[in-house]
């Protein structure tokens, strides 16, 4: 199949000096970061840092086909936007075997490490800002508020935080999903790609049965999403919001992903909170086993976001702000943005109509 928009592409953030950054976690893994660049010396104080969610990349944000949120945020006075890949993302094999990752050693090992990397060139003295989603903003506050980062100006977290919630089918999918499929189907992970796989591989029918449970649409990515994540016909987003470039190309923009995640997130859901996945994991030690147990301590501001209609993490950032307002009034701000869901916060055609100016006024209110 030949692409419309080629993998990778990097055309959706024109007129910017743009550098890879790549460094080492001490939990052993290689990431990396890109920065896109239209500062002078002495231009600003402000540095935004971009944090994907699971199965997705960099690639989010710098998408060509609307006016992503690094373009955005260049155009409108923040002139040094950094994305991270970490170990959830696309661009890497980690998630296309049988691993046991949880959020608790991103928390600890990845973001630490891309902060002092991130510091290390720009200067000590900068206000660092992040904009997180879905599972990436749920380990960035836990970095967060477990105390492995600190120095933040503010955060921006969307679709869930540290109380994450899901609609009651997929509390069903968390419970059976990973052991049915790593030791039932035998599969080392789901890739929304597989429908493009050769005829007749194992991938490749595996999509067309989840094809038959989703007459939606004829984008076998967006049914093989809507599996992996949520509840819903579909489920990510809704249609309407996306270009349909950004439809049709679901199995580029997300990736593969293995089932231990999902063994993280169904703890996080039963327990109320986000919680250590093993107590005993001397590697975490340092990390708090309750991540909102200090949530008091924590000065850094934080505007949760979520569509009105979420049907992945459904009122998990309503929650969440509740549950930070009772220990520290008036320091977090909630939005929530009319006819969106989950993906379609930062993926749709006219977030930056829609979505990204209450974004970016929350952060040029931090950067005063």
């Amino acid at each position: 199949m030949k692409r419309r928009i080629p993998l990778f592409t990097l055309t959706g953030v024109p007129d910017a000096d743009v550098s890879t950054h790549p460094f080492t976690t001490d939990h052993g893994l290689g990431l990396s970061l890109l920065r896109f660049n239209r500062a002078k010396a002495g231009d600003t104080d402000d540095v935004v840092l971009v944090v994907h969610g699971l199965t997705t990349s960099s690639d989010m944000f710098i998408m060509p086909e609307h006016d992503n949120l690094v373009r955005f945020l260049l155009d409108h006075g923040f002139g040094d936007v950094w994305t991270l890949d970490y170990r959830m993302s696309n661009r890497y094999p980690y998630n296309r075997a049988m691993h046991r990752y949880t959020m608790d050693e991103i928390a600890a090992f990845d973001f630490p490490a891309a902060l002092r990397t991130l510091r290390n060139v720009v200067g000590q003295g900068r206000r660092i800002h992040v904009v997180t989603h879905c599972l990436g903003s749920v380990s960035f506050l836990m970095s967060l508020f477990g105390g492995a980062v600190d120095g933040i100006a503010s955060v921006v977290a969307n679709s869930a935080g540290l109380t994450p919630r899901v609609p009651a089918w997929s509390r069903v999918k968390l419970q059976f999903a990973p052991t049915i499929v790593e030791r039932v189907l035998g599969f080392e992970y789901l890739d929304p790609a597989w429908g493009q796989e050769p005829a007749l591989s194992r991938g490749w029918l595996f999509s067309k049965l989840v094809d038959l449970a989703h007459p939606e649409c004829g984008v076998s990515a967006c049914h093989l999403l809507s599996l992996m994540w949520g509840t819903g016909w579909p489920a990510l987003y809704f249609h309407e919001n996306l270009h349909q470039v950004t439809h049709e190309r679901g199995g580029d923009l997300y990736g593969a992903s293995g089932m231990h995640y999902y063994r993280h997130v169904r703890k996080m859901v039963e327990a109320g909170r986000a919680v250590k996945y093993d107590e005993r994991d001397p590697a975490v030690a340092h990390l708090p086993n309750d991540y909102l147990a200090s949530a008091a301590a924590v000065r850094t501001p934080v505007l949760l976001t979520t569509g009105d209609d979420n049907r992945v993490f459904a009122d998990s950032n309503i929650e969440c702000w509740k549950r930070l307002e009772e220990v520290a009034p008036g320091r977090h701000e909630l939005e929530v943005f009319p006819g969106y869901g989950h993906q379609d916060v930062f993926m749709g055609k006219n977030v930056s109509r829609d979505v990204f100016p209450r974004m970016l006024e929350f952060l040029k209110r931090q950067a005063a």
